[in-house]
C-alpha cells in the first residue's frame, strides 16, 4: 500500500491560489512518485478562485484568519473546513506545505498587528491545526526539495 502525503495543491500545479495562479513545484511532483498524493487547499472550496487576499493578524494575542481588503474574520470558516479535511483524510504519512502561506505556511508566515504591519513569522492556520492533529509528522515545505 503507498503512503498518503498531503500536500498544498498549488505546489502540485493546480490553479488555487487566491491570485487565480499556480505555484507548481516540478521538484515536489517528482520526489512524490510512487506516493498516494492527496492534494490540499482549504481556502479555494470556501472563498473560491480567484478570491480576497486572506492576511494571519494577531488580536489580542491569537492569530485570527482576517480578508485584506473587506476585513472579515473566516477564521472559524477555515476551521472548520480544515478540520472536515482532516476528518475525511486521518491517515496521513507526510505533509508538505506552501512556504509563507496564511494557510498552509509553517513557520514561515507574516503574522500581521491591526495596521498589517509584520510583527512576527509564525504558521498558517492549517499548519497549526495539521501540526497538533499529526504530531509525530514532521511538516515540510516546498523549500525543502
Amino acid at each position: 500500500m503507498k503512503e498518503k502525503v498531503l500536500v498544498s495543491a498549488c505546489i502540485l500545479g493546480e490553479y488555487c491560489r487566491y491570485d487565480g495562479k499556480t505555484k507548481k513545484l516540478n521538484a515536489v511532483v517528482e520526489a512524490l512518485k510512487g506516493y498516494e498524493i492527496i492534494p490540499f487547499c482549504p481556502e479555494a472550496p470556501l472563498f473560491g478562485t480567484p478570491r480576497e487576499r486572506i492576511n494571519v493578524v494577531e488580536i489580542d494575542g491569537k492569530n485570527r484568519i482576517i480578508t485584506d481588503e473587506t476585513a472579515v474574520d473566516v477564521t472559524l470558516r477555515l476551521e472548520e473546513e480544515i478540520n472536515t479535511f482532516i476528518n475525511d483524510n486521518p491517515e496521513i504519512d507526510r505533509i508538505i506545505l506552501k512556504s509563507k502561506s496564511p494557510s498552509c505556511g509553517y513557520k514561515t508566515t507574516p503574522i500581521l498587528n491591526k495596521d498589517k504591519e509584520v510583527i512576527k513569522q509564525g504558521s498558517g492556520i492549517a499548519a497549526t491545526i495539521l501540526e497538533k492533529a499529526f504530531p509525530t509528522l514532521k511538516i515540510e515545505n516546498e523549500l525543502d526539495f
